[in-house]
């Protein structure tokens, strides 16, 4: 997987997007295999179709099913048909959020939250801040919960609180 080409990507088609999940938490805080990297993305057409344009770049496949799997279409409205989806780019694995559990309606607030950062080799992105990171692995049912980024993310909030 090469992270920092598909953040590059989505930086040069000024993608408006928070990097999530496992990815965030491996660069930010603790080592975690990862097998993908999730991005929730501001859900308006004109930034559907600059991540459309991104992942073209990238060679990104998707289909609503494994026979109808190809290269994602010339034009942004498939992105309209569900609020998750999980494709493949010549790059690793990208999965793309419209949505948050945890966080509905609350993208353009958790933005403005999200920490800049960098990764080891210096690729520039966003993420989802620990406060917001937490709320999502909440919102989950206690049995697809992290436990380990759920007491790690906990520890770091308690701390910075100087509790």
């Amino acid at each position: 997987m090469n992270v920092d080409t598909i953040l590059a990507a989505l930086k040069d088609e000024t993608v408006d997007y928070i990097l999530i999940g496992g990815m965030n938490f491996l660069i930010r805080h603790l080592p975690e295999l990862t097998f993908d990297v999730d991005i929730w993305v501001f859900d308006t057409t004109e930034n559907l179709e600059c991540l459309n344009r991104a992942l073209r770049r990238l060679g990104a496949a998707w289909g609503p099913t494994e026979s109808e799997w190809a290269p994602v279409p010339q034009k942004s409205q498939w992105l309209l048909r569900q609020s998750v989806f999980c494709l493949t780019t010549d790059h690793g694995a990208l999965d793309i959020f419209r949505e948050v559990r945890g966080l509905e309606g609350c993208y353009a607030q958790c933005r403005d939250r999200a920490i800049e950062s960098t990764t080891v080799t210096g690729a520039a992105f966003r993420g989802l801040n620990d406060e917001d990171m937490l709320a999502c692995q909440e919102a989950l049912p206690v049995s697809e919960q992290k436990l380990r980024r759920v007491e790690h993310l906990r520890r770091c909030i308690q701390e910075r609180k100087g509790h």
